[in-house]
């Protein structure tokens, strides 16, 4: 097996097609209250199975192929938190369709690092969440196709970020949208009465709740590091507006991570942790957070803010009894006055290429049940994956905002900008190394510029050894 590449992120891998304005969210919102995702149009016709004879994941009925089929499957997952209470549930509900399939869950907390390592095996069981570490160029040979991108691009939200040669290699588990978890009544006991558009602003107001609550201000994460990897996310569609900025113009840019001065663009957003650190608008050690235990602080308002996608506010409205007071807002920028968030999939299930047939059918019709039946990513507060399901209400504070997914690369470019990362060892949306560098510089009283300077000069050599051309 081939090398798998480490830097390599899913966020920004290659790309969804869609682009979600605002309109689109508000006319999601205003249809019927019914959380139950309505079922896509079954496509049917010659082409009905993928090049190995396994069925694709557009032409299974649920509850009505396959009814006899007897498997036992395991499903590797990041979600330790559910894994013994919402699963089993989901397992239950599947086998009244399919009492012969077993389901077995994995709970995995190093998620990222430890299947990646797995990964190399084939060896590890049938379902996973793809990590963010797969290059893309090894998706055939690691996982089964879910059908080819026109046809399940029809139904289901999210497919390009795993497809390769008009195949899908990945289903997205929910969709996310790009803001900031904050604690309402903090932001009301601080004065802060309008939410913020600017960094500036945002710096403002963490600047009120350090002066007029003990709540503290920012809470990074810091320890957790891949919550601080999580700011890149921020730096295409909220940062520009721009859905084709990710993967042409970041990669064709001339110094992409320069101050452009009007508070916009990737530095806007790297500008605004390292203020806040500098300005000693976080806890007093980052080195020492607790990821688990920030849910429930924020819930209590010992925490104005933290920098997370839209998946995460569910976990901190029910992490105590102040469900209410957990909001979620656009990352503080405006670009000529207008707000945007980036929105993208979160994890996709994949389907370990080397399983027997019977289990990748019997993964096939587990994957196509929680995309359709389970409600998951409603209930998850995130993007429905299914086209044409009601979005959740706590993404109606974005009524006001575009939503931008980034646009797949240009032909012939599809991994131009994975093999410029990961050359460069910029590791943008791929390691936390350099966003938590920004932390310790801010700390260190190391000036931003010079983090800046190097990101520019790696990227700019990278780009020669490529022969990538550059944009003025």
């Amino acid at each position: 097996m081939k090398k798998i590449f480490l830097k390599q992120f899913i966020c920004v891998m290659l790309v969804a097609v869609m682009v979600f304005s605002l309109a689109a969210c508000g006319n999601k919102n205003q249809g019927n209250n019914n959380n139950t995702t309505p079922t896509p149009t079954s496509t049917t016709g010659n082409n009905n199975n993928t090049d190995n004879g396994i069925p694709t994941i557009d032409t299974v009925k649920l509850g009505e192929d396959y009814k006899d089929l007897s498997a036992t499957i395991k499903v590797l997952t990041h979600r330790t938190d559910i894994v013994d209470t919402k699963f089993k549930d989901y397992i239950t509900e599947f086998q009244k369709l399919y009492p012969n399939i077993k389901i077995e869950y994995e709970a995995v907390t190093n998620y990222a690092d430890d299947v990646t390592i797995r990964l190399t095996t084939g060896n590890w069981g049938d379902i996973m969440m793809i990590p963010t570490t797969v290059d893309k160029k090894e998706l055939p040979n690691l996982f089964q196709s879910f059908g080819t991108t026109d046809k399940i691009g029809a139904n289901y939200e999210f497919i390009n970020n795993f497809a390769l040669d008009g195949q899908v290699y990945g289903i997205a588990s929910t969709g996310n949208a790009q803001g900031v978890v904050y604690n309402k009544k903090v932001f009301s006991d601080a004065g802060i009465t309008n939410l913020p558009k600017t960094p500036d602003e945002f710096l403002d107001a963490l600047k009120k709740i350090k002066d007029k609550t003990k709540a503290i201000p920012l809470y990074t994460n810091f320890a957790a590091g891949w919550t601080m990897g999580a700011w890149d996310a921020y730096i295409g569609g909220s940062a520009t507006g721009d859905p084709d900025y990710m993967n042409n113009k970041l990669v064709h840019g001339k110094n992409p991570f320069t101050d452009k001065g009007d508070q916009t663009g990737p530095y806007a957003v790297y500008y605004t942790l390292y203020e806040a650190v500098k300005r000693g608008l976080v806890e007093d050690d980052p080195t020492t957070t607790d990821w688990e235990g920030s849910k429930g602080m924020i819930n209590k308002g010992e925490i104005g803010t933290m920098v997370l996608g839209s998946w995460a506010v569910v976990q901190m409205q029910q992490a105590g009894d102040n469900a209410d007071d957990i909001g979620y807002m656009p990352f503080p920028i405006s670009v000529n006055g207008k707000q945007y968030a980036s929105a993208g999939p979160d994890y996709c299930y994949g389907i370990n290429a080397k399983s027997s047939d019977d289990n990748k059918i019997a993964s096939l019709l587990y994957v196509k049940w929680l995309t359709e039946k389970s409600n998951f990513a409603f209930d998850e507060g995130g993007i429905p994956i299914v086209k044409g399901a009601e979005y959740p209400a706590v993404l109606d504070a974005f009524k006001d905002v575009e939503l931008v997914v980034d646009n797949p690369a240009p032909a012939g470019e599809e991994t131009l900008f994975n093999d410029l990362n990961t050359k460069s060892e910029v590791g943008l949306n791929a390691d936390n190394a350099h966003v938590q560098a920004v932390v310790e510089a801010a700390l260190s009283g190391t000036p931003l510029k010079d983090i800046i300077d190097e990101w520019n000069t790696k990227w700019t050599d990278t780009q020669k050894e490529l022969d990538i051309k550059v944009n003025e």
